[in-house]
C-alpha cells in the first residue's frame, strides 16, 4: 500500500470516473487502473463497483477513502512541518480571531502580513472566545486575537493594545450635545448589547458592573436588545432604539472625535477624577507547545503596524 495508491482511489470516488480521475492525478488510465486494482487485491476487497459508464463506492470502500483521505492530509502536513522548520516563517498561519474584532483589525493586519511575510498566509476563523479556546487546545488554530479576561488555559499570551469603550448615540438625542458621558448617565438609557456568548457583553458588564446591578430596576440594560453583531447594534442605535457601547476600533477612523450621519460617538468618562476609563486588553494567545516562535513575532509586528487609530499599544 503507497500514498500514490491512496491518492488514486480518492481520486476516483471523488471523480466518480477512472478517466477523469487519471487526469486529475496527471497518469494515464491504464496506470491509475492498475494501481487500484493492485490496492483492492492487497485488501481483498472491491472499493468500487463498476458499471456501465458509471463508478460507484462500496460500503467499505467509502470508510476506506475516507481514511485514505486523512492519511493523505497527514502526510502532507509532514512536509510542513518539515518545511517550517527550515523557515519558521513559510507556510500558512492558522489565527482565530473574536467576532468583535475581526471586522476592525483583520482588513489592514491582512494587508501588512502579506507585504511583510507573503510566504506565511494567514488562514483565519471568527468565533467566539470559548469555541477559539478549544481549537487552541485542539490545533485546529495556531493563535487567536483575543480580549482579556478569559478562562486560564495554560497558554501563552502576549498583550497588544488596550482598547476603550467608546459610547455610541443617535444623533438626536440629547447625550449628543456632550463632549463625553460618564457611566452614570448611561445607566438611565436604553442600553443594547449583544446577545449571551459575545464575550464583549461579558467584557462590557466586567468593566462596567454598575450596569448589572441596574438590571434588575425597570429602566437600564434590562432593556437590552441582544443583537448578533456590533454592526447590527449601531444601526438600532442610529434608528433611535437606544444607545450602546462599541470598542474604539470600530469607531470610524474620521469619527473618533466627531460624528457621522445618524451617530454620534463619545469617550466615556468616570465622575472621579484618576479612575480608569471602560477598556479592554487585547492579547495574541497561543500554545505554549507551538514552535514557530518567529511567526508568532511576525504576526505581532503586522498588528503593530496597523493603524490602531484611539487605543494604547503595548510591547
Amino acid at each position: 500500500m503507497t500514498l500514490t495508491e491512496l491518492k488514486y482511489i480518492v481520486a476516483v470516488a471523488r471523480e466518480k470516473h477512472f478517466g477523469k480521475a487519471a487526469e486529475a492525478c496527471f497518469v494515464s488510465q491504464p496506470t491509475l487502473s492498475v494501481a487500484v486494482k493492485k490496492l483492492e487485491d492487497e485488501l481483498e476487497l472491491k472499493l468500487f463497483e463498476r458499471a456501465s459508464g458509471e463508478i460507484s463506492v462500496t460500503p467499505l470502500g467509502e470508510e476506506i477513502v475516507r481514511q485514505a483521505q486523512s492519511v493523505l492530509e497527514q502526510a502532507a502536513e509532514i512536509k510542513e512541518i518539515a518545511k517550517r522548520g527550515k523557515d519558521p516563517l513559510g507556510g500558512p498561519l492558522k489565527l482565530g480571531v473574536i467576532y468583535t474584532i475581526g471586522p476592525y483589525l483583520l482588513p489592514e493586519l491582512v494587508r501588512h502580513n502579506i507585504e511583510r511575510t507573503p510566504q506565511m498566509p494567514l488562514m483565519l476563523q471568527e468565533n467566539f472566545t470559548v469555541r477559539l479556546l478549544e481549537m487552541l487546545r485542539t490545533g485546529e488554530i495556531d493563535c487567536a486575537i483575543l480580549a482579556e479576561p478569559f478562562p486560564d488555559a495554560g497558554l501563552a499570551v502576549a498583550p497588544l493594545y488596550d482598547e476603550p469603550f467608546v459610547a455610541a448615540v443617535p444623533v438626536g438625542h440629547p447625550l449628543a450635545a456632550q463632549s463625553s458621558v460618564t457611566s452614570q448617565q448611561l445607566q438611565g438609557q436604553t442600553m443594547l448589547l449583544l446577545g449571551t456568548g459575545h464575550c464583549f457583553r461579558d467584557h462590557v458588564l466586567h468593566v462596567c458592573p454598575e450596569f448589572a446591578r441596574f438590571s434588575s430596576q425597570a429602566e437600564g440594560i434590562r432593556k437590552s436588545f441582544e443583537g448578533s453583531s456590533l454592526e447590527t447594534i449601531k444601526h438600532m442605535v442610529a434608528a433611535g432604539m437606544g444607545v450602546t457601547l462599541v470598542p474604539a476600533l470600530a469607531v470610524p477612523a474620521p469619527d473618533l472625535h466627531g460624528t457621522e450621519p445618524l451617530l454620534r460617538y463619545l469617550p466615556v468618562v468616570d465622575e472621579h477624577p484618576g479612575t480608569t476609563p471602560p477598556t479592554r486588553r487585547v492579547v495574541l494567545a497561543w500554545r505554549r507547545s507551538f514552535t514557530r516562535y518567529e511567526a508568532i513575532a511576525a504576526l505581532r509586528n503586522a498588528v503593530y503596524a496597523c493603524a490602531l487609530p484611539g487605543v494604547t499599544r503595548l510591547s
